[in-house]
């Protein structure tokens, strides 16, 4: 399917530089002999809509009988999504899904009140080099489904809309974007678009959500006469029509954000509450390691370790 955006307004060298609220450089993190890039949340920025977390991945190169081993470990109160571009693993969670992701899926995972899961090279990906890269972020609940029981859903890339334009294709991986609705279960307002432009064309932002943020992945994009290489997340400000252009080489990016929250979110190691009370007690049930009787269990099928709680 395709749109017909309106570019007169807020094309690239009509936008001041002040349209855009805030530029973020991602820090490097090591999740367990794999490191990733992190840009949600930042010292200047919590959230984007309901985004409050967001990694990259790679790329990196998974060498024969090598892979990620994500150990067993605890959410309450937000959603992961995980999208990749290139590689696969196994996600395995305390409902009893066992789901490999493939690059163009959507893993989709509502830990509500509690739920826990692991992520792991699987046992056919590590006979042979792969390479993976791809995107994990959280986004956190409303209030009212914080306490809402664990779900998780998985949608193939055939599911997901895809909207064309000249040069442009960006298929919708969550909420509602140009007329178009992904299938994943949303409780707030949300975007999140994966986006190609080929070389020099022009991308409008959706102008009909507060909150809007765009992250490269590949490539180039000129905003406001300026240039911006991949590794960077931008934060717009509210209202203004925004549209971004590729490099000669094209670009990939994706466009995130939705409705503000009622306020900030308390982010202890993987939890995410409106309440402190909330994270103290799920830090004491994974700490107690009373597996099914409290909060948390471990997935069925993955149940020989997990990660402990941090002392910190």
């Amino acid at each position: 399917m395709s749109w017909n955006p309106a570019l007169e307004p807020g094309c690239p060298d009509e936008i001041g530089a002040d349209a855009i609220e805030t530029l973020i450089i991602p820090r490097a993190r090591d999740i367990g002999g794999f490191e990733v890039r992190r840009a949600l949340p930042a010292p200047r920025r919590q959230m984007v809509g309901p985004f409050i977390f967001f990694d990259q991945m790679g790329p990196a190169d998974l060498l024969t009988n090598q892979g990620i081993d994500i150990r067993p470990h605890p959410h309450i109160g937000l959603g992961t999504v995980t999208y990749l571009y290139q590689g696969h693993f196994q996600h395995r969670d305390s409902l009893g899904t066992n789901q490999v992701i493939h690059p163009g899926a959507v893993n989709w995972m509502v830990a509500g009140r509690g739920v826990t899961h692991s992520e792991r090279s699987t046992n056919e990906s590590r006979k042979v080099p792969e390479e993976l890269f791809g995107i994990q972020t959280w986004m956190a609940l409303p209030e009212e489904d914080e306490d809402r029981l664990p779900m998780f859903e998985h949608h193939g890339q055939a599911a997901l809309p895809v909207i064309e334009a000249d040069g442009v294709e960006a298929r919708l991986i969550l909420g509602t974007a140009y007329g178009e609705t992904a299938p994943a279960t949303m409780f707030s307002e949300t975007f999140y678009l994966d986006v190609t432009l080929k070389p020099n064309a022009r991308f409008p932002l959706p102008d009909d959500h507060e909150d809007r943020g765009l992250y490269i992945t590949q490539g180039k994009v000129s905003i406001a006469g300026e240039t911006f290489e991949a590794g960077r997340m931008m934060v717009f400000r509210p209202g203004d029509r925004m549209t971004v252009q590729a490099g000669p080489q094209g670009a990939r990016l994706l466009a995130l954000g939705g409705a503000t929250l009622n306020g900030p979110r308390h982010v202890w190691w993987n939890f995410v509450s409106s309440s402190k009370d909330k994270i103290e007690a799920a830090k004491e049930d994974w700490r107690a390691a009373n597996w099914g009787m409290g909060a948390f269990d471990l997935p069925p099928d993955d149940r020989g370790d997990y990660i402990p709680l941090p002392e910190r």
